[in-house]
């Protein structure tokens, strides 16, 4: 068989499949593109899934004639000023995407640099490039992509649905849009503009947080709390849910890295330690965080997509980022998300009747009215027999009638304090909830889970004051491992030591075990370290034993809290609600359930239809 070289054609098109696997490919270079180009308005047009048109318009600097003749060519970029690959300060470096885009589709592009007095456009044809012409455009450049995918025809079967690589592409864009609040953008297409975003005011912060609630709706930005976080050159900002404000699936999560968003193991690992003691596994916050570090620490020349990173420290990017979102957690508190009080307001409204069922309407169906308003369709005799059964009942007295064996004594009438968050205990129902009346409202409490989540801060405290007690063996453990396993494990032996676990090496791929964390109990010892060497080798960090001991914890905590069913009288529902107060984390238990539901007058008077 002979070797040959394959024709320029191909190979464009071969390349075109690293960079554009699908329309959305195509929509993120762009805009990337229009934002290095210091664009201040985009408008994206999606027609078809992609496959029709992609148009992005931007008002950027724009390109002359000679540098949109070389723009189409194969690793022409503005944005490597240097040789450097290390020192990548903007979205796009390589000059492969505008090549590769046209090598599948037909593409135009028109273009007036900033200062110029006329425009230039160019259409390249399945790989083909014409010639560079006159136009008539503004400042800026409109880039149009037709028939994408026309020139491989194989790729088109691959495809999803219009509707579904629609809303691959307005994913792509609203991630940048988070990053650069500054700027404004619009997606249409197909009769539907899903994206109309003004550039936001202000300072960086409150402008991220106005852009990610556009996006991420009012229930995160109502419940989101601020990180600012420093440590080295690395800085990180941006926003988390509260615990109580979870999802099913992580896809709520958005992670940038200079600005560039990013689909990296050691930030997702990093934010899943941070949330451990909030959320149960099966559940995952909602967040943004925007981590700035200086280009030359890590690496974007990963993957062609440019969604995966290398950082050269990665256990100071994990530590900075568990640090700073613990401690924004604990900074709020015993806050709950307002989103537990909507949904025991939903879980009140009237459930819907199966047409089976459903009764036909009466004549002496009403409607709520004013108050001084008449309600026309009320009956009369209706109206005369509401207002006798409002009337004072005869023979009533003012003296209290004598109460049941059962019911909780009469508690002292009491004020409640504004600077009691939570209120003043009232009364306890079914010996487990607790019925606080606050300023405005009233606050309902679970006491077995807020006194759980009380005493499992107190286990927590006391491992970081006396440190985790040890738990020697007779016989030492001897742990059979590979190579770089064992000496990934050996290395970090006195942060492992920190935790309770005393190991040394044990002759090639071995180690022995000779203390483990006296709270695992029964532990299976090798499971353990097996499990240590794999989430060292893939996360850098101890991560099994962390999640063990709290584990350990969590169980200790449920079995000496108070229980349900036990009955409290006034002074231990108020300590426990100042208690509460005191604590952080303290409005959700350990598996992210709430343990207090809040609820405005307002709230209540929509139940009672009084609003």
């Amino acid at each position: 068989m002979t070797i040959r070289r394959l024709p320029e054609t191909l190979v464009n098109r071969i390349a075109a499949g690293e960079v554009v696997e699908r329309p959305a490919a195509a929509v993120k270079e762009l805009v990337e593109n229009a934002l290095d180009a210091g664009a201040t308005r985009i408008d994206v047009v999606v027609r078809d899934g992609g496959r029709s048109l992609i148009a992005v318009t931007d008002d950027g600097c724009g390109m002359k004639g000679d540098e949109l003749e070389l723009a189409v060519e194969r690793h022409a970029t503005s944005k490597l000023p240097g040789e450097d690959l290390l020192n990548i300060a903007t979205l796009g470096f390589r000059g492969e995407a505008l090549p590769s885009i046209g090598a599948v589709s037909r593409m135009t592009i028109t273009s007036r640099a900033k200062g110029a007095d006329s425009a230039w456009c160019i259409s390249v044809e399945g790989g083909a490039k014409g010639r560079v012409a006159p136009a008539s455009h503004p400042q800026g450049t409109r880039i149009e992509v037709r028939d994408l995918f026309y020139a491989t025809p194989a790729r088109l079967k691959f495809l999803k649905q219009p509707r579904t690589e629609f809303d691959h592409a307005v994913d792509a864009v609203e991630r940048l849009a988070m990053a650069h609040p500054g700027v404004s953008f619009s997606v249409s297409g197909d009769a539907r503009t899903p994206i109309r975003l003004s550039a936001s005011q202000g300072e960086l912060l409150d402008a991220r947080l106005t852009r990610l609630g556009a996006l991420m709706g009012r229930e995160f930005s109502d419940n989101a709390i601020p990180v600012v976080a420093e440590r080295g050159a690395v800085n990180l900002t941006g926003h988390i849910g509260l615990p109580t404000l979870n999802r099913p699936t992580a896809r709520h999560q958005y992670l940038f890295v200079n600005g560039r968003p990013v689909r990296d193991k050691l930030l997702v690992g990093a934010v899943r330690g941070a949330y451990a003691d909030f959320l149960a596994r099966d559940r995952h916050p909602m967040l943004a965080l925007f981590l700035d570090i200086h280009p030359e620490e890590v690496d974007v020349n990963v993957h062609p997509a440019k969604a995966e990173v290398r950082f050269r420290d990665s256990a100071l990017v994990r530590g900075l980022i568990v640090g700073a979102l613990r401690h924004a957690l604990a900074q709020a508190g015993h806050r709950a998300s307002n989103t537990v009080g909507a949904a025991t307001l939903d879980a009140f409204a009237p459930r819907t009747e199966s047409p089976a069922f459903a009764q036909a309407p009466s004549r002496y169906d009403f409607q709520y009215a004013p108050a001084g308003a008449r309600s026309s369709h009320i009956p009369r005799d209706l109206a005369e027999a509401v207002s006798s059964f409002q009337a004072p009942l005869t023979g009533f007295t003012s003296q209290p009638s004598a109460r049941p064996a059962t019911a909780m004594p009469p508690i002292a009438e009491e004020a409640p304090s504004p600077d009691h968050p939570l209120g003043a205990a009232r009364a306890q129902l079914h010996n487990t909830y607790i019925v606080a009346q606050t300023g405005d409202g009233i606050v309902i409490v679970d006491q077995h889970a807020a006194h759980e989540r009380l005493v499992y801060e107190r286990f927590k405290q006391a491992l970081v004051d006396g440190g985790v007690k040890r738990q020697g063996l007779l016989i030492p453990e001897v742990v059979e491992l590979d190579e770089p396993s064992a000496a990934r494990l050996v290395a970090r032996a006195d942060e492992l030591a920190e935790l309770g676990l005393v190991l040394e090496p044990f002759g090639d791929g071995c180690v022995v075990v000779r203390e483990f964390p006296a709270l695992l109990g029964k532990a299976d010892i090798k499971g353990l370290v097996r499990d240590l060497a794999d989430e060292l080798a893939e996360l850098g960090d101890a991560l099994s034993l962390r999640e063990r001991l709290d584990a350990v914890c969590s169980t200790m905590a449920c079995h000496g809290s108070v229980r349900a069913g036990r009955s409290l009288n006034q002074d231990e529902m108020n300590a426990l609600l100042r208690q509460m107060e005191a604590t952080p984390h303290s409005g959700q238990c350990n598996h992210g359930r709430p343990t207090y539901v809040e609820l405005k007058l307002s709230d209540i008077e929509r139940l009672f239809g009084r609003r």
